[in-house]
Parts: structure tokens; C-alpha cells; sequence
């Protein structure tokens, strides 16, 4: 049983696995931890599964990263829930994968919307406490920006990123912002689009799969 101070739920590595990774997974604004662990069955034996709540309670069942509000000059985000969420985040990557017995190299973290959002910016701020992100639908907070961390601290780090060319919550020109800041770092990255909405579907997931078990490449 992992201590940790996020609600979460946790599908185990394959036992006879002696070098197990770990995938942190955390869900879309007004969803919970049960979202994306439907996923978990998708994601190589080799690899432990981590879906979190997100802290910030929006009404039954429903949790945010942080909460936001749609004015005519674009979404203004609650700027001290997400740096509380980021901060907490980090703290339960680095314990869940101390407790796990995973080392940094062996740890990605991923997201769907505004999970992705956190995701992205803990490689960003803190590459140290994991190997590589995967960010879905989501976008790059301009608040992040100056917080970005030194060339070095980044390099070898890897990141997916995918996006629907019709995703109307978040438009496709995110995808794209988020594909030209990464590309003046050395991050080895993977973008794709898929024509769809603001969902994973099959053909994204698969994809996404072959990714991590490329990335993984597992010794046992």
C-alpha cells in the first residue's frame, strides 16, 4: 500500500519484472482518478500504474489541478491552486516512486488535458524526477515559461505529445505552441495529431503504447 498524500489508485508491475518503470497518470479538469486508470490495462506489464486525484474538489466526483475562468481575453487559471498542485505533484512522484523502489530514469508522467498541463510542467521545471512526459490534448502554461529549467537538467529528457485536429476545448494551436517551445530544448520529441476531438481514442492510444514500450525497452 503507497502513502501518499493524493488519492490514487495503483495497478502493480509485473511481479517477475526486476527493473519495473512507473507511469503517473492524472485526469482532465471535473474528472478523478478512476478516468484514466481505465487505461491501465493498455499500458505494458512492465510498468507500474499510478492514476491521482487531482486535490482541488469541483462537486461530486469531480476534482481539479486547478480551477480557471473563460473571460474575452482567454482562460485565467487560479494561479495559486495550480502552483500548489504542481508542488504537491512533485512531492507524490518523487515518494510513490521512493516507495516503488524506481528510480528517475524510470519514471513517466502523463496526462490527459488539463492533467497534461501539469504534466508538461513538471518535466519542464523539475526534469529531475523523471525520465519522460506524456501530454494529451493539452497545452502550455505561459506561467511556466520563466520557470523552465536550465539546458542541462533537460537534456535526454523525452516527451509525447498528441492532439486532436479538431479538439475544440483546447485547439490544436496549443499543440502546436507547446511542439515550438519544446523544439528549442533537447528534448527528444514525438508529436502527433489524430483527427479527433477532445478525447483518446483507439488509434491515439495504441500509438502512445508503442511509444512507452519504446521508450522502456524492458531488460527482463
Amino acid at each position: 500500500m503507497l502513502n501518499l498524500s493524493l488519492s490514487h489508485l495503483h495497478r502493480p508491475a509485473d511481479p517477475a519484472v526486476t527493473q519495473p518503470w512507473l507511469l503517473v497518470l492524472m485526469h482532465g479538469v471535473g474528472s478523478n482518478e478512476q478516468d484514466l486508470f481505465g487505461l491501465a490495462a493498455h499500458v505494458p506489464a512492465h510498468f507500474h500504474v499510478l492514476s491521482l486525484r487531482a486535490p482541488n474538489v469541483m462537486g461530486p466526483g469531480a476534482y481539479a489541478w486547478f480551477q480557471f475562468s473563460v473571460t474575452a481575453a482567454g482562460r485565467v487559471i487560479n494561479e495559486a491552486q495550480e502552483v500548489a498542485s504542481r508542488t504537491q505533484v512533485a512531492q507524490v512522484v518523487a515518494a510513490a516512486a521512493q516507495q516503488l523502489g524506481v528510480p528517475a530514469e524510470r519514471v513517466v508522467v502523463g496526462g490527459f488535458s488539463q492533467g497534461g498541463i501539469m504534466s508538461l510542467s513538471l518535466l519542464l521545471t523539475q526534469p529531475a524526477l523523471l525520465q519522460a512526459t506524456m501530454v494529451m490534448h493539452s497545452r502550455l502554461l505561459e506561467q511556466v515559461l520563466p520557470l523552465i529549467a536550465p539546458a542541462a537538467a533537460l537534456q535526454g529528457k523525452h516527451l509525447w505529445v498528441s492532439h486532436g485536429t479538431v479538439d475544440a476545448v483546447i485547439p490544436l494551436a496549443h499543440a502546436h505552441a507547446i511542439r515550438s517551445a519544446v523544439q528549442e530544448l533537447p528534448i527528444t520529441l514525438r508529436y502527433s495529431e489524430f483527427h479527433n476531438a477532445h478525447e483518446i481514442t483507439r488509434d491515439e492510444l495504441a500509438q502512445a503504447m508503442q511509444w512507452l514500450q519504446a521508450l522502456s525497452q524492458p531488460q527482463d
